[in-house]
């Protein structure tokens, strides 16, 4: 069976790898617009590197009153330890040499002034009764919440009243340097084929019921016949959907969100000191990828700083990519939706405009006003993050991701973004799951997925502790994450 997928960034990677490992037998070829493997959105500075599990991410518990909400967070985090799962599986097999490449233990904190003392201490209750975030802590004491995000307290003045939750076996990841390695083990040692620098212009069906990719590149233009294909190429899927003539892509309509950080490298000594992630509170109407947060990341070796992002509102598909192949994936019915969005999300629309404008004075204001006295003390630069469309549906906008397959199994893509890259093996497991039934029967198959996945039931961790703590404490250990001292 041949099968093509259309970008190599951390979802078609994957998709890749997992598809060759469970029926080695496949003809897997890659199509790739950039130079290289995980150069998009999943480049280390096109995303905020944060391995998201629900530990400190507020717009994932969204709360009612009294009333807060833990299910996404249950979800995503149970999502996360999928993921770890299958790292942790290339980590055992040789396919990644040192987990430090790839992820590195980051302290996950939020941390809040009032009036949002009493919700986060809600989220902390009723998180915290769970064995998911069972080791998490809640103070508002100035001295312990300095002791764990230091540089975000240095200058804050002592009679603020503030609140922080932490938990210490959060992580950094480096999406980019992850999908490169997981690219050479697929290419070397799992037989699939990655074309770079080649862009594809369209994809439809032929008579005879494969799947025919046109794309043009350095070789100039080519085709590609597939069986199945899975689209994997972030916001450029919208324009191969919209051209596909399947029946549903008349529902889905993309709406770009771009952003930026302020950047700046610090030395090891300094990482030491301020190894942590802390979120904030979003302000209202901003999108959830709009939550500002202090980041420590470790990229090739070296330590950054980065805090945003900033949002931006660009009718860009991806990053690098003009107007026009965004108008190109517009057509007339989509029209309605487009304003039907801006007249509902009024706010988000006017946020995002103002964010797009917002200078590097005001992107420093914001800095001081997250960390006071930060701003000054290192290099900070701002830099462009990655371009996300997020997905309107049936006229209404959506901030989650959906899995989309053809009735007959032989198209799948998946639209939208957060949290995206943190839960690429079991988003592609499912997907897999729906495309390619076959490659799951024989007993080798079977036995090749629990070596990849022992648990992948969400349920089963959700609500199994001694199961969800063995799997936890097992891929843990192969990826260098340690629980904290009594």
């Amino acid at each position: 069976m041949k099968i093509v997928i259309i970008g190599a960034g951390i979802m078609g990677t994957t998709f890749a790898t997992l598809a060759k490992e469970l029926a080695p037998d496949l003809e897997i070829t890659i199509l790739e617009r950039l130079s290289g493997a995980g150069e998009g959105n999943s480049w280390a500075f096109n995303n905020a590197g944060t391995g998201h599990e629900a530990n400190c991410e507020l717009n994932y518990t969204p709360v009612d009153g009294e009333v807060i909400s833990v299910d996404k967070a249950l979800k995503i985090h149970a999502q996360f330890n999928v993921a770890k799962q299958f790292w942790a599986y290339l980590i055992e097999k040789g396919a990644i040499k040192q987990p430090s490449t790839f992820i590195n233990q980051t302290r996950h904190c939020t941390l809040v002034n009032e009036p949002s003392i009493d919700e986060l201490r809600l989220r902390f209750e009723e998180m915290s009764a769970h064995h998911f975030f069972e080791n998490m802590q809640f103070s508002e004491d100035y001295d312990e919440i300095k002791r764990w995000i230091s540089l975000a307290m240095d200058e804050r003045p002592r009679h603020d009243k503030m609140a922080a939750t932490s938990i210490e076996t959060g992580t950094d990841v480096n999406f980019g340097a992850l999908t490169e390695q997981m690219a050479l083990y697929a290419t070397r040692s799992l037989g699939v084929t990655i074309k770079y620098d080649t862009h594809v212009k369209r994809a439809h069906r032929s008579p005879t019921g494969q799947w025919v990719v046109s794309t043009d590149g350095k070789e100039g233009p080519a085709q590609y016949k597939a069986d199945v294909l899975f689209v994997g190429a972030g916001g450029g899927a919208f324009p191969i959907l919209k051209r596909s003539h399947l029946p549903f892509r008349n529902r889905y309509t993309g709406f770009p969100v771009g952003g930026r950080f302020l950047q700046a490298p610090i030395s090891e000594e300094q990482a030491r000191h301020y190894k942590a992630k802390t979120y904030g509170k979003a302000e209202v109407g901003a999108p959830p990828m709009s939550v500002p947060h202090l980041d420590l990341r470790a990229v090739n070796g070296k330590h950054y700083l980065l805090f945003g992002p900033f949002a931006s509102f660009r009718p860009l598909l991806e990053k690098g990519r003009g107007f026009f192949d965004y108008l190109s994936s517009v057509r007339l019915h989509d029209i309605p939706g487009l304003l039907n969005v801006a007249l509902q999300n009024a706010d988000l629309v006017r946020y995002l405009i103002s964010e797009t404008f917002k200078g590097e004075k005001s992107m420093f204001e914001e800095l001081e006003k997250f960390a006071p006295g930060l701003s000054k003390r290192f290099d900070w630069k701002p830099i462009d993050a990655g371009q996300r469309v997020q997905i309107i549906k049936d006229r209404h906008l959506q901030m989650g991701t959906e899995i989309l397959v053809s009735k007959d199994k032989t198209y799948g893509t998946l639209l939208g973004a957060s949290p995206g890259a943190s839960v690429s093996p079991e988003v592609m497991l499912r997907c897999l799951e729906q495309l390619l039934p076959s490659a799951f029967v024989t007993e080798d198959a079977r036995e090749k997925k629990r070596q990849m996945f022992p648990e992948d039931d969400l349920d089963t961790l959700i609500n199994n502790p001694d199961r969800y703590r063995e799997i936890r404490d097992a891929v843990n250990k192969q990826l260098g994450i340690t629980e904290p001292q009594a």
